[in-house]
């Protein structure tokens, strides 16, 4: 059988299918359940600072409540000796899954503050991470901030954090940017040991009976696992950074355009909310399939076989079959000609 081992951000897996942040990797039962079901790593969910600054401050008011002097109150309301916050759960979890996993573990970290990046990734890395995904959750909805300042607050954070900690860093990226490759190469400069393309954000939606603006949580559709193939297929070998896809990857055919392009890892979500956790052990099964059926030994020989540098028509995946494409749509019957 072909050899579907790959390497990402330093750590050597057995295959590129890998879980990535979702319930089913937030706590060690359903880790080890996605061990079970043949995950090559998985990325746990992000450590929120807002979340630890949120309990924060509901603890000071809870203590400043108690010590206004109202003693015959005490006992409805004795302090604890320890408090198990939110941030020591993550930390002890993350102990707990590492501890039992044999596979590695990633940890995510969603900051707010400079200090906040700093303090918690170190945590993390002391909690014994294989490495940290950077998932920076930044909206430039300011009009007086520029392009240049917005790729800066993420190289700031990456210097700040390069600095104190070991363990490798990958930049989880909007598709928003306005230069992709340019931009990871400055992340490569900065420090970054890899790059996961693309983040969902989650989208704001309106409720017409009460004009609130809410929150949408939609998952994701096969049809954007063509963004990601496309802009790994442009940067391989532009970078020397690792490069994990993630958004659309429902069926192993797709992966296997992912890996073509030039990604090391196929990160998986929505499928397995889906279809459960034994759908990843058939994508890795009809994987190791494709790769014997086409007479590939390895998936380090797929890897960035069809990426822009070594297509047949590199320019296909820029503009220059755009007026073809187009040409090409029949709209009475919505296909392809």
């Amino acid at each position: 059988m072909a050899d579907l081992s790959t390497r990402y951000l330093g750590l050597n897996l057995a295959h590129p299918l890998v879980p990535s942040a979702s319930p089913l990797t937030k706590n060690l039962d359903s880790a080890r359940i996605m061990e079970d079901a043949g995950a090559a790593a998985i990325v746990l969910p992000s450590l929120f600072e807002e979340k630890i600054e949120a309990e924060t401050q509901q603890m000071e008011r809870f203590f400043f409540s108690q010590s206004l002097g109202h003693g015959e109150a005490d006992s409805f309301h004795p302090l604890p000796e320890r408090i198990l916050t939110y941030q020591d759960q993550y930390l002890d979890e993350l102990r707990r899954i590492k501890a039992a996993l044999a596979i590695p573990v990633i940890a995510s970290l969603n900051g707010t503050s400079a200090g906040g990046w700093i303090e918690y990734g170190k945590a993390l890395q002391d909690a014994g991470a294989d490495a940290l995904e950077l998932n920076i959750y930044y909206l430039a909805a300011d009009s007086t901030e520029s392009s240049v300042c917005v790729e800066q607050l993420y190289l700031d954070i990456l210097h700040a954090l390069r600095a104190q900690v070991s363990i490798p860093l990958a930049l989880k990226l909007s598709p928003q940017f306005s230069s992709p490759i340019h931009f990871a190469q400055r992340l490569q400069a900065a420090g970054a040991d890899g790059i996961v393309l693309f983040n969902r954000f989650y989208q704001a939606d309106i409720d017409l009976d009460t004009l609130e603006v809410v929150p949408k949580l939609e998952l994701s559709t096969p049809a954007e696992a063509l963004l990601r193939i496309r802009w790994a297929a442009l940067m391989f070998g532009r970078v020397n950074l690792s490069l994990a896809v993630t958004g659309g990857f429902h069926h192993v055919a797709d992966a296997i355009k992912a890996l073509l392009a030039g990604a090391d890892v196929v990160q998986l979500c929505s499928v397995l909310l889906q279809k459960g956790p034994h759908y990843l052990g058939q994508m890795r099964t009809e994987l190791a399939q494709w790769l014997d059926a086409h007479e590939y030994q390895s998936v380090a020989q797929l890897k960035g076989s069809v990426s822009q540098q070594h297509a047949i028509d590199p320019a296909a995946y820029e503009r220059a079959n755009y007026i073809q494409v187009l040409d090409s749509y029949t709209p009475a019957s919505g296909v392809l000609r």
